[in-house]
């Protein structure tokens, strides 16, 4: 028996069993789950009536990373005492196993050396993380891995985490956002850039020829992006794949910062990930990409971009897009 956590696929299907009128009972013994876990999940988005996958998909994601008090940040007693410890020199671990020395009766007062380091490099904000970063006797702004099984060719260096993307790119409310990805051809020697702007869908494709080398792929969607108006010039959220290790090029030509995704966690570039499939009907699976011009690649795109989306009321891509800039037109005028 599997946990309660459950993954798209086990999503896609309860919809399917939920289509074929199935049961909670018989589409948790397909899965192998317990029926509660699958009752409580149709319940939870809407029932069997309004059940979609990508939505309730999201909002696992949205509660899942919703933000919870980190000890340190609302134990000020315990902060300063950390704080004023790293000042010593105390490392980390030092500073865990002293508090319990100290302060043996009082609960409060404990916090373990990955608490610390955590709060150091990742959770903290603000005056928090600042004072105790600059008390660190390492000097460090991010943490060095003592090892790890993934190649070093693989590493990106200073990757800004999808955690730090501006809230206005996760509700989608304002245009200027995009998601980008390559789509790989046959034998994996040849590959387009797909672009995808959150507010609206729209597309734009990118020729990326003879091979997928870092500062090949930065030039060429600094051209895409950097062509766009200035309000469709906000941020471009990626995956850990090393054809965007010459990030840093991309944000210097542009100003345009990247985000990177969590690694194996494609819904959080669902949109490019919808449009990579779609894209799937001109491109099936071993097509040999190369041979696809920038002009057909555009065409392509126009016709995505042309086709009305039930996620945007229907209307097509083009249309939303076209309606975002003459509002931000016209908020400037105003």
């Amino acid at each position: 028996m599997r946990g309660n956590v459950l993954m798209v696929e086990d999503r896609d299907e309860i919809l399917r069993g939920i289509y074929e009128n199935l049961s909670a009972r018989s589409i948790a013994a397909r899965l192998g789950r317990n029926q509660s876990v699958i009752s409580r999940e149709i319940t939870r988005n809407g029932g069997r009536d309004k059940y979609r996958v990508h939505a309730a998909q999201e909002r696992y994601e949205t509660l899942k990373t919703r933000p919870k008090p980190r000890k340190l940040e609302k134990n000020k007693r315990l902060h300063d005492t950390v704080a004023d410890k790293l000042r010593d020199d105390f490392s980390p671990e030092q500073i865990s196993g002293r508090l319990k020395e100290d302060h043996p009766d009082d609960p409060e007062m404990r916090v373990s050396h990955e608490t610390i380091y955590q709060a150091l490099f990742l959770q903290a904000r603000g005056e928090l993380r600042t004072q105790l970063k600059l008390a660190l006797r390492t000097g460090r702004t991010r943490r060095v891995p003592r090892g790890s099984t993934r190649p070093k060719q693989a590493r990106i260096a200073d990757m800004v985490n999808i955690s730090e993307r501006p809230a206005e790119a996760q509700d989608r409310a304002v245009p200027g956002h995009w998601e980008g990805d390559l789509v790989i051809g046959k034998g994996g020697k040849s590959q387009i850039a797909t672009l995808v702007e959150r507010h609206s869908r729209f597309v734009m494709l990118a020729r990326i020829p003879y091979d997928r080398c870092a500062e090949r792929v930065a030039i060429i969607l600094s051209h895409r992006i950097g062509g766009l108006p200035q309000q469709l010039q906000r941020s471009l959220t990626w995956d850990q794949g090393v054809e965007m290790a010459g990030h840093a090029r991309f944000t210097v030509s542009t100003n345009v910062p990247v985000f990177f995704c969590d690694p194996h966690s494609p819904w959080q570039r669902g949109s490019n990930e919808n449009t990579n499939g779609l894209l799937r009907q001109y491109f099936p699976k071993g097509t040999d990409l190369s041979c696809y011009s920038q002009v057909e690649l555009d065409e392509i795109a126009a016709k995505l971009n042309r086709r009305p989306r039930k996620t945007l009321g229907f209307k097509t891509p083009a249309e939303v897009l076209d309606k975002a800039l003459m509002d931000a037109t016209d908020a400037l005028s105003a």
